[in-house]
Formats: C-alpha cells, structure tokens, sequence
C-alpha cells in the first residue's frame, strides 16, 4: 500500500462526512430545480456551519456593544468574546502571545498592512524583495506598489512545468540585499503545497524577513509559526468556515512593536494631541476605527468547529479527495490537470479543458448543480506561465464527497457533448 493510498484509508475512517454535511444547511439545498448542489468553490471562499451562524446570532441578540470602550456590562462581555477569539487564533497557530495577532479585514489589508507599515519603513531603493511566479494578486500588488513608493527591486522563483517552485534558484535569487521573501504556503491555482520551513531557514540565513500568505494553507493543513519560524502570516476568516470581513495578521512582537501604525484614528492611539499622538502597543495600534467584533467572534467559533473535527483529519480527507479527484478527470479525454501530482498539492484541482474556454465549462457545470471558479483566479502572470488566459478550478473542503466529483466528470462529459452538438 501506497503512503497516499494508507491516507486514503484514515481519512475515510476519521472523517464522518455525512454527518458533517448536515451541520451546513446551504448545503442541503438543491438548484435549477433537481440538481442537488455540490460546492466545489472552497478555496474562493468556504460554508458555515451553524454553530458560527449561531455564535453571530448570539452576539447580536445578546451580547453586542462597542469593544475596549466602554465599562457597562454589554461592552464588557463583548470585549471579552473579542478577546477570547484573538487567544482561539493565538492557539490555532501556535503564536507566543496574542500581541502577536491582529485583526484585519482578510489576507489582503493583512500583506497590505505589513508592504504600508513595515515596508514603508524598512526599505530603500538598493533592496529587494523575492516572490514567487504562483503568487496571488494580494501578494503581488502590494509589494509592486511598495517598489513604486521606494524604488526597491522585485524578484521572483520560477516554478517548474509541474507547477513545484524551483529551489535550485534560491541561492541564486537570495542576497544581501534581499529584505523579504513574502510566499503563498499553498497556490491558491495549482493547490501546490510550498516548503515553507526550509524557504524560510534560507532566507533566514541570508538575513531576509519572510511573509506567508497562508489563505490556502491554514484552513486545511497544521499551521505552526514558531515550528516554521515565519515573520510574518496572513489569513482571511471566510475561508475557514467563519464569516467575510475578518482576517489575520501573525506578526513577531518585535516586530510588530518597531512597525509604524498603518491606519490611523480611534483605539489605536496611546495619547492624542493637537499637533502629535503616541500610539498604543501592538496589536492594538494596527485596528484603528471599530474592529470586526462580529466577525471575529464567529471566526473563534469557526476554529472550535475546525479543531474539534481536527486539521489532520481534514488534510487527509482532502488528500483522498485529490487523488481521487485526478483519477477521474485523468480518464477524461481533452482535460489537462494542472500543477504538481496529487502528494505535493492541497485539496484544489484546477485544470484545462481543449478547445472550451473556463467561463463555458463553469457555466454548464452549473446547470448540472456543480459550482466551480473560472477565470485566472486573480493570478494572471501564473496563467501567462502556464500559456492560457484561465482555467476551471475545483476546490474541496471538510464536507465534499467523492459523489460531489463523479458529478464534476459527469458534467465535464456533459460539456465536450454541448460543445460538440454546436460544431
């Protein structure tokens, strides 16, 4: 037996998905009137189950006032729930200290608040920040923005033709005057697994910083900061079972303490003068203005709900649906898979299909009650690389079933038959 085989077998031991389907009631929905609807579009953004949907109810209902400002009772039991979800984040990712945590709006504003604060401060036009060609646009846009501001230098790992980044050019691509190597743990196309720990030692001993966009990766695999010895890692809520609006930035505390305020205005501030102001410490000082109470709250109860099932058992539930998941589009004629082979990727399978165009293939899935994401996947110079302009990406989560994929094959038959009919 194979190692990927012997994880097949675990997760479908550990991993009662049925009954975890029915703590999702949009997932028991069927659409187009008799399709039941099978959600393949997780790493765009994931379901709740309804004990988020309660957690925020709940609050709502009962608990609800303006954190960190105010001594009556309703303000001090939700800032209490706010505090407890910043420590359920600390523990999630293993970080010393809920210093360490800070609330953003997503993965986005989190990379933009590091390029604004730290990078703004950091660096000059004789440096260099080194990205990857796989990266998302929230890690692209940012750090092109901040080399517009500073005139500093961007480079980038290339990746192989499978889709794995090519570390041979690490050495070559590290210097002294490389600042920060800011990565995806996953791609969020190819579904490509990064070896974080070992990009990170280098950078390391070559004096550089480094920055994980972990949107991808920390929903469905063991994130550990201080085990990785990361710098910086971004997250976004909504991808984790929680609510939209609510994000992560993991910083190190000295980090952190030595970067200036992004934002500026309410709670972020020590003191406030008329000509001056000191602010507050970190985390503090990077949530200016009224937090995402609500959002962080429902995102604590997404975390209960993720470990309480346990990361390991999804990584390995996910592991056998993307083998699985190769097997049968690999019998399809006229599909092309792309990224790496089903060991080196997380649980997202984006591939082409001859001669239709992703929008088509996503629209006529639909109708079969498959939804997927078309397009580049706000990760165009990846496509570029890959010589196409989209793909159709197919992405799985706690709740997909192996029936969820013979559908996907199912309505990619479906599809070459439609677009053999127009011919």
């Amino acid at each position: 037996m194979t190692s990927v085989e012997s994880s097949t077998k675990t997760a479908a031991a550990s991993l009662d998905v049925e009954r975890l389907r029915a703590d999702f009631p949009i997932l028991a929905q069927t659409i187009h009137k008799d399709k039941p609807l099978s959600f393949l579009d997780n790493a765009a953004s994931t379901q709740r189950p309804s004990s988020v949907i309660r957690a925020i109810s709940d609050l709502y209902e009962n608990d609800y006032a303006n954190v960190h400002r105010g001594i009556h009772w309703l303000s001090e039991r939700s800032t209490d729930l706010y505090e407890q979800a910043r420590e359920k984040v600390r523990g999630f990712i293993n970080a010393r200290s809920v210093e360490e945590i800070v609330f953003t709006s997503g993965t986005t504003a989190s990379i933009n608040t590091v390029a604004r604060s730290w990078g703004d401060a950091n660096i000059g036009p004789d440096d260099e920040i080194l990205l990857s060609v796989m990266e998302h646009h929230s890690n692209l846009v940012p750090w092109q923005q901040l080399s517009e501001r500073t005139g500093c230098r961007l480079r980038h790992l290339p990746i192989s033709d499978d889709g794995l980044l090519v570390l041979d050019e690490l050495d070559t691509l590290l210097g002294e005057r490389t600042k920060l190597v800011a990565l995806a743990g996953v791609s969020n196309v190819l579904g490509t697994i990064n070896p974080i720990e070992e990009i990170t030692r280098r950078a390391h001993e070559a004096g550089a910083l480094v920055l994980v966009d972990a949107a991808q990766s920390v929903p469905h695999q063991v994130t550990d900061v201080q085990a990785s010895g990361v710098d910086f890692l971004a997250f976004s809520g909504h991808k984790l079972l929680g609510p939209s609006g609510i994000g992560v930035l993991y910083g190190r505390r000295e980090l952190l303490a030595a970067m200036p305020p992004f934002l500026g205005g309410g709670s972020m501030i020590d003191e406030v003068f008329l000509d001056r102001f000191t602010p507050a410490e970190p985390p503090t000082k990077f949530e200016a203005g009224t937090p995402p109470i609500a959002q962080a709250i429902g995102l604590a109860a997404a975390i209960d709900y993720v470990s309480e099932v346990g990361i390991e058992a999804i990584a390995a539930h996910e592991r056998m649906l993307t083998v699985y998941a190769h097997e049968v589009l690999g019998q399809i004629d006229g599909v092309t898979i792309l990224g790496p082979a089903p060991e080196h990727k997380a649980g997202i399978v984006s591939f082409l299909l001859d001669r239709i165009h992703a929008h088509d293939v996503a629209q006529i899935l639909d109708r079969h009650g498959v939804a997927v994401r078309a397009g580049h996947h706000c990760a165009q110079p990846l496509h570029e690389r890959l010589g196409t302009t989209a793909s159709t990406r197919a992405s799985f989560y706690l709740y997909t079933t192996r029936e969820e994929i013979d559908r996907l094959g199912e309505g990619i038959l479906a599809t070459q038959k439609v677009f053999r009919r127009r011919k």
